[in-house]
Order: structure tokens, then C-alpha cells, then sequence
């Protein structure tokens, strides 16, 4: 496993609610939606995840780099600091954010596309994780989560492929997707600089056999066991 990088709380970092939001407004006129995004299984597609050991007061993030058309892994860093924001709905990027931007900045190779399980434009104020992540870095984010947070949705088709709209009032936020045939959907929506289009077909294409995104499922088991190590 890749060394894991010491992350500092950045110093300028919001310290209460109302700056954190301060932060969102501010970046959020930043966010990129008139790109198209890399088209699936070319080039790499990256996973981020983070674990927590609130006892500890620490959290861990992963980056996973798969090679986007054989999905295997090409490289793998992970991260590690002090928790440096409460647990507030709507604000949890920023826990994790400088923890999954030092395991992205500690890999060997390009990320490609970032895959973040959790929200983009699927956010109350319509800057998720993936959005906030897509705009520090630059780099096409997509968010791909496991229930619809606060928003609405009928249900799609039974059949893999199947989507319905998710729903804000009469606003897309994003769409649920089904990745397996009668399973349970996924929330996918768009971090920057993609469609909610591509968003969707990179997530099929991340699916292959399971629920969740293969870059999901390796950040994720990654980070835990980073965290068992910093914490044994």
C-alpha cells in the first residue's frame, strides 16, 4: 500500500456554519456544467473515500486510480489528519476535503475522472463534495450516492440502465440509476466539467458486477484499512 501523507488543517480553513457556507456560495459560481466530460473507459477514473475515528479525532482518505477500459487498479495513495470540521448535514465536504486532496495530490499518475460517493449539484445548496472537490482541483467530478438525501424520485425501471429524474421541486438535481436488475438504485449527480449523461454512463461502467462503482468499493476498503493501521 502507498505510504500515507500527514495531512495539516489548512490555515485559512472555516472554522463555524456560517463560514463553511460563505466558502460554498463563493465556489459555487465556479462550477463548470457546460463540458460534456471524458468519455467511459478511456484513459483513468479515480475513487475517493474517507474513514473516521471520531475517537481519535482523525479521518483517512483514499484515492484509487483504475485504468477506466479493464478497470484494474494503476495506483493507490491514501491520507490522513485531524477531523477539521463538525459533523453538520449539508457541510461535510468540509471534514473531508483536505484529507482526499492530499491522497489525490500523493498519486504517481493523472486521476482522470474523480468518482466521490456522495453528492454534487444533488445538495441543498447544490454543492456537494464532488462539486467542491471538481472546483479546488479542476479536474470532471461526478458524485455517486447511496440514498437521495433530501430530494424525490419515482422509481426507475426494474432492468439495469434504467434512470429516473431526482428531484428538487421541478429541478434535475440528478438521477437515480439502476446498476443491477431489482436492485436498489444509485444517486448520481454532476460534481464539474461533465453531463449528467456521462456521469450515468461512467457510473454503468463502473458497475459491472455490484451495486456500487468499482472506484467506490476500492476507496473504500483502502481507507479502512488505512485507518486500521494508523489506529493499531
Amino acid at each position: 500500500m502507498e505510504m500515507t501523507t500527514s495531512v495539516p488543517i489548512p490555515a485559512d480553513w472555516p472554522t463555524t456554519e456560517e463560514d463553511a457556507r460563505a466558502v460554498q456560495d463563493e465556489l459555487r459560481l465556479r462550477v463548470v456544467l457546460d463540458e460534456p466530460g471524458p468519455s467511459p473507459g478511456t484513459g483513468h477514473v479515480t475513487g475517493v473515500d474517507v474513514a473516521y475515528d471520531d475517537e481519535r479525532d482523525l479521518v483517512v482518505a483514499a484515492a484509487v486510480v483504475l485504468d477506466a477500459a479493464s478497470l484494474d487498479v494503476v495506483a493507490e495513495a491514501t491520507a490522513a489528519g485531524r477531523v477539521p470540521f463538525p459533523y453538520v448535514p449539508g457541510l461535510l465536504a468540509f471534514r473531508e476535503i483536505p484529507a482526499v486532496l492530499a491522497a489525490l495530490e500523493a498519486l504517481p499518475v493523472p486521476p482522470g475522472v474523480v468518482v466521490c460517493d456522495g453528492y454534487g449539484l444533488a445538495h441543498p445548496r447544490r454543492f456537494g463534495l464532488a462539486s467542491h472537490l471538481g472546483v479546488l482541483t479542476g479536474l470532471p467530478t461526478i458524485g455517486v450516492a447511496k440514498n437521495p438525501f433530501t430530494f424525490g424520485y419515482e422509481e426507475p425501471g426494474a432492468s439495469r440502465g434504467s434512470a429516473s429524474p431526482l428531484l428538487a421541486g421541478a429541478e434535475e438535481v440528478g438521477r437515480a440509476l439502476r446498476t443491477r436488475d431489482a436492485v436498489k438504485p444509485v444517486f448520481v449527480s454532476v460534481g464539474h466539467r461533465t453531463s449528467l449523461d456521462t456521469a450515468c454512463a461512467h457510473t454503468l461502467a463502473l458497475t459491472p458486477e455490484y451495486r456500487l462503482p468499482e472506484t467506490t468499493r476500492r476507496a473504500d476498503a483502502l481507507c479502512r484499512r488505512a485507518l486500521k493501521e494508523a489506529t493499531a
